[in-house]
């Protein structure tokens, strides 16, 4: 049955964190620091918004754009909290972030394109520009600047088949941000270049130094970025897979369309949930995700001095809920570790290598767990660490 399968679908690697997962959740006494889930659950007003609005019988499809009310809601939010603009008319509510990112990649890519994926990133980039006919293209970001993406890394790797830049700050897997400074000097070079920028903000919430900065906001630079955030992670939704993309009026309408033939909607009761979500935080500032963040820095603090105090160099995150140490110093590669520390103490890492190359000596942790768990894991790790240097 092999010549049935689309080469590209043959060619893809099974994801480097679902493996982890998988194996966790058949281990007894495990604990696992892989998936980036959100341990809070999704706050009451919003789960009983959902419900309400079942009760009413809301259960029929919306339009194909999401309902209007949200839609008006999304762009007042970004506005208000993040100085971006953007236009009901042109924002679609998408089935979580990743329908966005296949939307985005599947409107914009001919066969030979190039799409630029800064590294260390989220699993799903580079498959996502390959399952859509175009090129992914790594550009390395490294620990000692922070992983940002300076002017220099980017003009390196630019061809002229290069099309478009995935931006995705704060990052997944290494917590790093980029400041409005830091995003300002790679402008002029994607307007050399004309490029798109198709940026991933999921995480926007989730900044634990000074305010998130969205490349989008400077003067005419949502002109060339298609926008991508959703619920899951500010608002602990993973599970109502709901996000929206913002985008301009050409690459929208392609959009629009593949967004129609493949989905239709996104889910009703998870249109509600959001539309709450907002409401509630116009009016009380967004308490309930500055509660979370609060918890998070503090665990990514603790996690991060932990590591480093055992000699595994990690970079204090400064966004999202990851931290990324080296595992240089024990002699082994991420995979290795991981692999060693799974049958050893039962603790469950992501191997760096699944986020890049540029990853290749590092792990993930998700401190998206609770305290105790945190400290539980800690106390396994250094176990281990010390059991491996004897």
């Amino acid at each position: 049955m092999r010549s049935f399968i689309n080469r590209r679908a043959a060619e893809l690697k099974p994801s480097g964190i679902r493996k982890f997962f998988d194996i966790v959740s058949e281990m007894e006494g495990a604990i696992s620091l892989g998936v980036g889930e959100p341990d809070f659950v999704t706050p009451w007003s919003i789960r009983d918004a959902a419900i309400r609005s079942v009760k009413r019988g809301l259960t029929q499809y919306t339009g194909n754009r999401g309902l209007p009310e949200l839609r008006k809601n999304i762009c007042r939010y970004l506005e208000e909290r993040f100085s971006i603009p953007a236009d009901p008319d042109h924002t679609i509510v998408t089935v979580g972030a990743s329908e966005a990112i296949d939307l985005t990649l599947r409107a914009i890519c001919e066969e030979g394109d190039e799409i630029l994926v800064p590294e260390p990133c989220y699993v799903s980039y580079a498959p996502s520009v390959s399952l859509a006919g175009g090129t992914p293209v790594a550009v390395h970001c490294v620990a000692d600047n922070d992983f940002i993406l300076t002017p220099q890394i980017l003009e390196e790797v630019i061809t002229p088949k290069t099309k478009a830049l995935i931006l995705a700050y704060p990052n997944n897997p290494t917590g790093a941000i980029m400041t409005a400074e830091q995003l300002q000097a790679i402008i002029p070079v994607i307007k050399k270049h004309d490029l798109l920028v198709i940026s991933d903000e999921i995480y926007a919430e989730l900044t634990y130094v000074g305010k998130h900065a969205s490349i989008a906001s400077f003067d005419d630079m949502s002109a060339r970025t298609v926008l991508i955030s959703g619920f899951s992670k500010a608002f602990a939704m993973t599970g109502w897979r709901v996000g929206f993309v913002c985008a301009p009026p050409e690459i929208d309408e392609a959009m629009f369309k593949i967004h129609q033939y493949t989905i239709m909607c996104a889910p009703r009761v998870s249109q509600h949930a959001a539309n709450a979500a907002l409401a509630e935080g116009f009016t009380d500032g967004f308490a309930v995700v500055e509660e979370m963040v609060d918890e998070y820095a503090r665990r990514g603090r603790f996690l991060a001095n932990a590591f480093n105090s055992l000699g595994l160099k990690c970079f204090q995150p400064k966004g999202a809920f990851y931290v990324f140490p080296s595992v240089a110093s024990t002699g082994m590669t991420g995979e290795e570790f991981a692999n060693a520390l799974l049958r050893s103490q039962k603790v469950a890492v992501v191997p760096g290598s699944a986020f890049g190359d540029a990853g290749l000596y590092h792990v993930r942790c998700s401190y998206a767990t609770g305290m105790s768990q945190l400290s539980e894991a800690i106390d396994r790790i250094t176990k281990f660490v010390k059991e491996s240097r004897k």
